[in-house]
């Protein structure tokens, strides 16, 4: 093969910032060098983020419809100001760490999470019309609001690390005007919206305005000690008024009214240009950890929306994601879920390569004492367990059907024995030492924490006449009723005893309890199931809609079970079919797992279905999600599951487009996270996977199924013959050392290699509320 010419080289090394081709091949796969596919941009991240920008051309009315800024602890929804929609703009302030600490009303009410309150944008006039723009790119949003009396031209942004809300106003000459006035929320659990509250609770008291050195501030005292204060400040340079408001919590001490005091003081001492250029640089380097792009313009909006969404919500040192994200609303649900919703919150940021987002990681290790006070007192010494409900401390404390749930014993009611939630919350734990193989959180967290998971279930795991173990009755979430040989623990309990053997191996640790996992596995009673599929545990047959797969995990995500067999794909189908035939319960984290489960099959027509059914009937216009209240895990599980369609790696083997459907005949991925922790890149066009490229960070064992049809060649980084070893046909391993590639190209082609979006089959509407 022919060199590349000193054109080429310079080109593709400009597009990626210095990657230059040796023997004809890219050491890694290259940027788009020419006008993209999408947005006539030469970036194609920029491209593929400016066509998912969200527009509104209405006037949001609601949490769901408006524009969200966020970094994880500040967040802001923006929308009509609740009757006065003419009148004013609500730009929302809530923070992930504000929470009342009165544990002797649990998680629910005396640890909840409390609202701040909010700045209402007042103009002179009526308003008119509104012209929105939420720039994913830079995470910032722009436009205009007219009224009778000219307009408002507006910038705003949550600065990705100084946690200040800056918004940015010039007015016309008739709406010099304005203004902005803050409105304090009532310190109160908003679960008492919903339910009664609990004996001797009650509010904590109004809130304080003040004003220092120009500084305004609103001081919310806490009953238990403490406070929240929101200080805020206008300044005004070339016509041009920029708010700039900050959050801070303390607890116990009295000391977040310095500390915001001092954020706004030299936070206002920047123009708004200055403060967004490092907001826009985060923002830059954030999306460049990964790309994808398919022809369903709607769905690939969608997917970096929900990019933008996880990034404006988590950060590895911020409090793991409540039910609604930073951006509290009224909801009976004000802290942490631990039953499904964190689990599903981060899927996503395996494949997408953003483990820089993983607090679910960092905060099971940090409060991993707290864990031990959540099961029965008798339990304390070798066990673990998570309740339904906590605070960021992983707290519970008071648990009762009005306050939280606790974790419960097996065999008995009350409290219910929801026992699994610590060993679901561990396998992502799991998922993040595989897609690392950092073995620092296998050694450090993972292990120690599984291993007193898994401890309590033996406590209580006892033989039958059959000869099997058994489990006493406990609660699958959220169906209702105890059973014996519940599948949800028991799919946990097998997954977390086999994880536990070869963790051990992997860290050459010589456990004790090792030949008890090694029972379990060998004498668990087999999975309950009927005529229908999997039951929900033995005293209790699937026979009702219900919304969650809590008695499917060893399907997905555990891929315990897989369709190895003619007969277990059988049971796997039986199953999904039986669960989601049933209407009247069913939500929009059905269609997200059903579409998941699918995609374990290779059913991408199915998956592409299931999400179909889940975009008409749940999301939102600004792609959020409701039921009772605002929750935001299901759209988050949309991405993850639009990955286990593009990618799965689970069982030691990279798949590469597993499940697409025939409609995504053109599809690009690049820098997609795997488990073994490679970087995949790959192409696909006119429905044929076009190349295949692997790069290991870790040195581990490298499976690919690549999906190229007829005879291959396999190159390293410099051009040269890789040798391989085919294990059947589409699947080969490739002995790879940590910092190596591999290329799979069809036998003497030579593909493009240009990262770029593919062109989209039809025209789709942006979400928002495009005129």
């Amino acid at each position: 093969m022919p060199s590349p010419s000193r054109r080429t080289v310079l080109a593709t090394g400009s597009a990626l910032g210095g990657a230059l081709f040796a023997g004809g091949l890219p050491s890694q796969a290259t940027a788009a060098d020419r006008p993209g596919g999408t947005g006539g941009t030469t970036d194609p991240w920029r491209a593929v983020l400016e066509d998912a920008d969200l527009v509104w051309q209405r006037m949001p009315a609601t949490w769901y419809e408006g524009p969200f800024l966020g970094n994880g602890f500040l967040g802001s929804g923006i929308y009509a100001e609740p009757g006065s929609e003419t009148r004013a703009v609500r730009f929302n302030v809530q923070h992930s760490e504000v929470q009342d600490h009165r544990p002797e009303f649990g998680s629910l009410f005396g640890l909840a999470r409390l609202p701040i309150g909010y700045f209402t944008l007042e103009p002179v006039g009526t308003i008119t019309a509104v012209d929105w723009r939420l720039g994913l790119h830079d995470a910032e949003l722009t436009g205009t609001l007219t009224t009778d009396r000219g307009t408002l031209t507006l910038r705003a942004l949550v600065h990705t690390s100084r946690s200040l809300l800056a918004v940015e106003v010039t007015p016309s000459a008739g709406e010099r005007g304005f203004r902005w006035v803050f409105h304090p929320a009532d310190a109160i659990s908003p679960r008492a919206a919903f339910k009664p509250l609990p004996d001797g609770y009650q509010g904590n008291p109004p809130a304080e305005a003040g004003e220092h050195d120009g500084v305004h501030t609103c001081v919310q005292p806490l009953l238990s000690g403490g406070q929240h204060v929101t200080a805020w400040r206008e300044t005004e340079r070339g016509g041009r008024r920029t708010l700039y408001a900050y959050v801070a919590h303390s607890y116990p001490r009295t000391t977040a009214l310095s500390a915001a005091l001092r954020a706004v003081r030299d936070g206002s001492l920047l123009p708004y240009d200055a403060l967004a250029v490092t907001h826009r640089a985060w923002w830059h380097a954030y999306y460049r950890k990964s790309f994808l792009s398919l022809p369903d313009a709607r769905v690939q909006r969608f997917y970096w929306i929900q990019l933008y969404k996880v990034a404006s919500a988590a950060r590895r040192d911020a409090p793991v994601m409540a039910t609604s994200g930073p951006w509290l609303e009224p909801t009976p649900w004000p802290n942490t879920w631990w039953n499904l919703n964190v689990q599903l919150e981060y899927w996503l940021i395996h494949g997408s390569n953003h483990l820089e987002l993983d607090a679910v990681t960092r905060a099971l290790g940090e409060f991993r004492d707290n864990l031990a006070k959540e099961v029965a007192a008798p339990y304390r010494s070798d066990s673990l367990g998570i309740p339904r409900t906590t605070d960021p401390h992983l707290v519970n404390g008071a648990a009762g059907t009005l306050t939280g749930y606790g974790v419960g014993i097996p065999g008995q009611d009350p409290p219910t024995p929801e026992v699994g939630n610590l060993t679901w919350a561990l396998h992502n734990v799991w998922l993040s030492y595989r897609h690392t193989m950092d073995e620092s959180v296998l050694r450090d967290v993972l292990y120690p924490l599984l291993r007193k998971a898994i401890n309590y279930y033996l406590h209580f795991l006892q033989p039958g006449p059959d000869g099997k173990l058994h489990l006493p009755a406990t609660f699958s979430p959220e169906y209702g009723g105890d059973s014996r040989d519940c599948n949800y623990d028991l799919m946990l309990l097998t997954w977390g005893c086999r994880t536990l053997l070869e963790s051990a191996e992997l860290l050459g640790i010589d456990d004790e309890s090792a030949p008890r996992w090694q029972e379990v596995l060998a004498r668990r009673v087999p999975y309950p199931t009927d005529e229908n599929g999997f039951m929900i545990g033995a005293d209790i047959p699937f026979a009702k809609s219900h919304r969650h797969y809590s008695h499917l995990l060893a399907i997905y995500p555990l891929y315990e079970l897989t369709g190895r067999t003619t007969e277990e794909r059988a049971l796997i189908e039986k199953s999904l079919a039986h669960w989601v035939g049933f209407e009247g319960a069913l939500q929009g984290y059905t269609f997200t797992g059903a579409a998941s489960m699918s995609a374990l099959l290779g059913k991408g027509e199915d998956a592409l279905k299931y999400l179909g059914e889940l975009m008409a009937r749940f999301i939102q216009a600004n792609t959020m999600y409701k039921e009772s209240g605002p929750v935001i895990e299901t759209p988050l599980s949309a991405a993850q599951s639009l990955h286990d369609m593009v990618c799965q790696s689970w069982g030691g083997v990279v798949r590469v487009f597993p499940a697409l459907p025939a409609a995504w005949a053109d599809l690009t991925v690049h820098d997609f996270r795997t488990q073994g922790a490679f970087l995949l890149s790959a192409v696909r066009g006119g429905g044929v996977t076009r190349w295949v490229r692997l790069v290991s960070e870790a040195g581990a064992p490298c499976v690919v199924r690549h999906g190229l049809p007829g005879a291959i060649e396999v190159r390293d980084g410099r051009g040269r013959p890789l040798r391989y070893e085919t294990v059947d046909d589409g699947t080969i391993r490739i002995p790879l050392r940590k910092g190596e590639s591999a290329l799979i190209t069809a036998k003497g082609d030579r593909p493009d290699l240009t990262i770029a979006p593919v062109t989209p089959n039809g025209t789709a509407p942006r979400w928002g509320l495009p005129a």
